[in-house]
């Protein structure tokens, strides 16, 4: 093991490269600690104290910011913009024909594709920031309406509100620019890599909550129980169903093409983090209404606020646990029958004399793929759901956050990432030695 990682910084090359993500990864973290302009750090430093568990709202923005969001610095908004432009451009081409034809045309296509991405995501900067400011101002962000200290983070003046949200919009568009940078001159994917670098800046303080609240037995007991979570998550990640494929032999003149065998590699979790992003952003909207409907002082809540507060606001309500698993589980099979259509494929098949072995190509291709990816979901979808809950249980059982680290969006991206970043490690490493990083 040792050996193989002298031989990554032995390549000059490799190199550079690793050394280049790792600046990029250290200045995105260092921004993530500087206040934007006008903000009260004394007072949201008092704020953030009195209110820890007080904001279960933005925790999900706030894991994919590092921590960021709620320090109201100049990266708070972090990589969420992009994310939400990335998976609206999408889902836009089911709906816009002139989407669908620019991913079909290959590079030129994708370049056009990925600057409305970029346009997106300096305007949903914009709104995501001015909506975090609004809501800061208010005392909303921490749960603290009336807390003096919460209520007074930003100066009241309308053109510090315009500079705050001209800054975080620049601070959206320059970690944008890290995530491209890394992705064209340092190792790994870029944006993934920033994700991956947000969320393990708060393994530490999650793990060590635990440690302080419940004790070492329980701490040692969630730590084996998150190996094994992780090495079942690896395992999944790692799964796949090969449907062969035989192309029929062409003679062209004295040349004779295809004859060909391949397959096609279909993941069991072909839809990602994105059904555990999407479920929790819908579960979002109860907090968010009873957020905003508070009565005055001295007044009751209506009835409907209560009930809400009571099953759907956190996360160790059991009707808040079904729903959220329920959720997962649709938008997983919402989210392949878009990105994944086995008509196209079966088309694109038989267009290069392609078929399955035992099914005739056309129409029943493409039922047969359809059968195969439903019952591929199914368990896809189920393993999502079980790790989606995983915080949820943590909250219930070991007094951790929703941002327990062993589980949900958090587990899902460390894996992910981990593993794709160490396979073109490894893919560079081959190109130079007979052996690569992995054995």
């Amino acid at each position: 093991m040792f050996s193989a990682i002298a031989r990554v910084f032995k390549a000059q090359d490799l190199r550079r490269k690793i050394l280049f993500t790792l600046a990029i990864m250290a200045l995105f973290r260092l921004g993530s600690f500087v206040p934007a302009p006008f903000v009260n750090y004394s007072n949201l430093k008092a704020c953030l104290v009195s209110t820890q568990d007080a904001s279960g709202l933005y925790q999900m923005i706030n894991l994919f910011s590092g921590g960021a969001l709620l320090q109201l610095s100049i990266f708070a908004l972090g990589i969420m913009p992009y994310i939400t432009a990335s998976i609206i451009t999408q889902l836009l081409r089911v709906v816009i024909p002139h989407f669908e034809a620019l991913h079909k045309e290959g590079q030129a296509g994708q370049s056009k594709l990925t600057q409305y991405t970029r346009y997106l995501t300096i305007g949903l900067g914009i709104l995501q920031a001015t909506t975090l400011l609004v809501t800061a101002r208010s005392g909303l962000l921490f749960g603290a309406v009336g807390s003096a200290a919460c209520e007074n983070l930003i100066s009241p003046e309308w053109w510090a509100m315009i500079i705050q949200i001209l800054t975080m919009t620049a601070g959206t568009g320059l970690v944008m620019w890290f995530g491209e940078m890394i992705t064209e001159r340092g190792i790994g994917n870029g944006m993934s890599l920033l994700i991956f670098t947000s969320i393990a800046a708060g393994f530490p303080g999650a793990l060590w909550a635990i440690q302080q609240a419940r004790g070492w037995e329980v701490f040692a007991v969630v730590m084996v129980l998150g190996l094994l979570v992780m090495i079942a998550v690896v395992f999944v990640e790692q799964s796949q169903r090969r449907i062969p494929v035989q192309y029929a032999k062409r003679v062209v003149g004295r040349r004779t093409y295809g004859g060909t065998s391949t397959y096609i590699p279909i993941k069991v979790n072909m839809a990602g983090v994105i059904p555990v992003i999407f479920a929790s952003s819908i579960l979002f909207m109860p907090m968010l209404i009873t957020q905003f409907n508070q009565p005055a002082p001295g007044q009751e809540p209506a009835a409907w606020v209560v009930w809400i507060q009571n099953n759907l606001v956190y996360g160790d309500q059991p009707l808040y646990m079904a729903l959220f698993f329920v959720l997962v589980i649709a938008f997983a099979f919402f989210y392949i029958s878009i990105t994944f259509n086995p008509e196209e494929v079966a088309d694109n098949m038989k267009r290069y004399g392609g078929f399955i072995p035992g099914i005739r190509a056309g129409r029943p291709t493409a039922e047969y793929l359809a059968y195969v990816i439903n019952r591929i979901t199914s368990a896809g979808a189920l393993y999502l759901g079980i790790i989606a809950l995983l915080p949820l249980f943590a909250l219930s059982f070991f007094n951790a956050n929703q941002n327990f680290p062993f589980g949900g969006a958090s587990i899902l991206i460390i894996v992910g990432v981990g593993l794709e970043t160490v396979k073109q490690i490894d893919a560079q490493l081959q190109q130079r030695h007979y052996e690569g990083l992995l054995k």
